[in-house]
């Protein structure tokens, strides 16, 4: 079945075993701290950083499916796709019959 579209490999993620979350912590308190005395220009992320994954985590049903990374199967995609086929052939079927 592997005629409309190939999976593809799975992405490198590494996640580091030794991570000093405290370092990166006093870190990030560090940079916002700066940026508010004006020492550091003002950043971009930092609002993308609280917005991000605020109205998914907020439903269950949305942060399942993020953590699972569930997709339309291609065999779901093809069944509806031959639904449409066979209402379009249908209702094209009865319009020339008139």
């Amino acid at each position: 079945m592997g005629y409309f579209k190939q999976k593809e490999p799975r992405r490198f993620d590494h996640k580091y075993i030794f991570v000093d979350e405290r370092k990166e912590k006093l870190n990030k308190i560090v940079e916002n701290a700066k940026r508010d005395l004006g020492m550091l220009p003002p950043s971009e992320e930092s609002y993308r950083d609280r917005i991000k994954g605020a109205f998914t985590n907020s439903d269950s049903h949305l942060s399942r499916r993020k953590e699972n990374g569930q997709r339309l199967s291609s065999r779901a995609v093809l069944v509806a796709f031959f639904i449409c086929l066979f209402v379009l052939f249908y209702l094209l079927k009865n319009i020339w019959q008139l």
